[in-house]
């Protein structure tokens, strides 16, 4: 099973979701929803991470978590490890509770924030559970609403803020935001099994593809692709350093060395990791066979060439500087 991305940083946020195995209950009655919420305030004593919104539904969880210490996998192997033990125990069971590894967007919270709150607290109400949110009793809803302490773990101070500076107004404007249908944008993105790695802004994408990308790399992380340099981007930079035009990267001759478009290949197979067959499409080569020659010959040159080797610098370094200044 090929490792889910994880960029963490303090001060991240996260939408945070996972599901029981072949779809079964994890939560079963009242004192397991109880139970997982008092871990999920445990999370917070323990690792420093601040909670904005919750919803516990029989087969799912979602979270939307900030992490101040930049732990989010630390907290949640806890929470999900100590929840699969308890309810084992309750249960007489063993083995593993949840399908997997959890789900996790980092998001933007200057664009998304809002519209993750209302998406998780909407969520009995979309899947039809119940006609209003303050009827469900197992989401952080009702905690937006009460002024009681029994909720002071709850970090909804950020979030009310961005509604307005005075407490009462900040709640009715937050009531009015959530009584509205959570747009498809939101619903498309996180209804599908593959979830994207980040949600955001394009300069809050750009931001993280130049910080993380090359620490982030790995053949066991195929979302990390989303990260890199697009083949555009790769195949501009390539034609900048080599002076050449876009269409030179797509001649090809028997027995002519086409190095710029060969580098241009090279790196797209070691920035993005595509598949030999979609870069030969992308470069208008029909045989696979003939992409992996290409790029094998690079790899082998860049040993002995100090001049190649330069040339492919330049280019990284290009890219690198036109992430920055996306």
């Amino acid at each position: 099973m090929s490792r889910p991305l994880r960029i963490q940083y303090p001060g991240a946020w996260y939408h945070v979701m996972n599901r029981g195995r072949r779809g079964e209950a994890v939560f079963s009655e009242a004192r397991d929803y109880t139970a997982f919420i008092e871990l999920i305030k445990e999370a917070v004593e323990m690792w420093k991470v601040r909670v904005a919104a919750y919803c516990l539904l029989s087969n799912h969880y979602h979270l939307l978590i900030q992490t101040p210490e930049g732990n989010l996998s630390r907290c949640m192997r806890h929470l999900n490890g100590v929840y699969t033990q308890s309810f084992n125990r309750s249960y007489h069971c063993d083995g593993p509770l949840f399908r997997g590894r959890y789900k996790s967007i980092l998001v933007d919270a200057d664009s998304y924030l809002l519209e993750l709150v209302r998406y998780i607290h909407r969520n009995p109400v979309e899947a039809g559970m119940v006609d209003e949110l303050y009827k469900y009793p197992w989401s952080s809803h009702k905690g937006y609403l009460s002024a009681s302490g029994k909720l002071n773990w709850l970090d909804k101070g950020f979030v009310l803020s961005l509604f307005a500076k005075e407490r009462k107004e900040s709640i009715k404007r937050y009531k009015k935001f959530v009584s509205v249908g959570t747009p498809e944008q939101i619903s498309a993105i996180l209804a599908g099994d593959k979830w994207p790695s980040m949600l955001g802004s394009e300069t809050f994408v750009s931001r993280m593809k130049e910080k993380f990308f090359r620490s982030k790399k790995h053949e066991e992380v195929p979302a990390s692709r989303s990260l890199a340099p697009e083949v555009e981007e790769i195949k501009e930079a390539v034609c900048s350093v080599y002076g050449v035009k876009k269409d030179a990267l797509l001649f090809s001759r028997r027995g002519v060395f086409n190095e710029p478009r060969n580098v241009a290949m090279y790196l797209t197979r070691r920035l993005r990791g595509e598949r030999l067959e979609d870069i030969g499409r992308g470069f208008n080569i029909s045989k696979y066979s003939s992409v992996s020659s290409a790029i094998g010959k690079i790899r082998k040159e860049i040993l002995t060439s100090g001049r190649l080797k330069r040339r492919i610098s330049k280019v990284e370094a290009l890219l690198t500087n036109s992430q920055k200044q996306t």
